[in-house]
């Protein structure tokens, strides 16, 4: 079973924590996080850490202790460091733009993609094969960055698409005559 629990989570000088009951807001340079802490979870802040434990001692609790823990570290590494995901575009005439709150994307369809960001999620295009998206909340930058991606998957034969920096996408042969 999993001990992500028993780990404290570590406050940085600069991260500013509030728990009132089950409600825990985070707050840093970065932005403000808010969580609700499930019922079967305890909380407890010991000076400079956050601690977590199951209520009871139920297997449930003990997942959900972990989850928990993980959610909250999630959130003081992003209001800290913030967290950024890196997209490729890949193929003739592909191209993205980043104006304001808006990703323009040319993806080999008769029309422009138009993609409007959310609140809390930037986007930078270093190059127009690039794009950068930045944000303090990891699970809100991880859809946004799926919706991006699910325009236009890489397809297998030529790897044409966008895809994450990170992915290494599997190439089929082609049909043999």
């Amino acid at each position: 079973m999993s001990r992500v629990a028993n780990a404290p989570v570590a406050l940085p000088s600069a991260v500013k924590v509030d728990l009132k009951g089950q409600d825990l807001k985070v707050s840093g340079k970065s932005g403000n996080l808010s969580l609700t802490i499930h019922d079967r979870v305890d909380v407890n802040q010991d000076g400079e850490a956050l601690t977590f434990a199951a209520k009871d001692n139920s297997k449930e609790a003990k997942a959900l202790a972990g989850t928990m823990r993980a959610l909250v570290n999630n959130m003081v590494t992003g209001v800290s460091a913030g967290f950024e995901k890196k997209l490729i575009l890949n193929g003739v005439g592909y191209r993205a733009k980043a104006s304001g709150k808006t990703l323009n994307m040319s993806l080999g369809f008769s029309h422009p993609v138009d993609y409007e960001l959310p609140e809390g999620v930037t986007a930078e295009t270093p190059s127009q094969t690039e794009i950068v998206l930045k944000s303090a909340d990891k699970q809100l930058l991880g859809q946004v960055a799926s919706e991006v991606r699910g325009f236009r998957p890489p397809e297998p034969y030529k790897g044409k698409g966008v895809r994450y920096a990170d992915e290494h996408v599997r190439r089929k042969e082609a049909k043999k005559k």
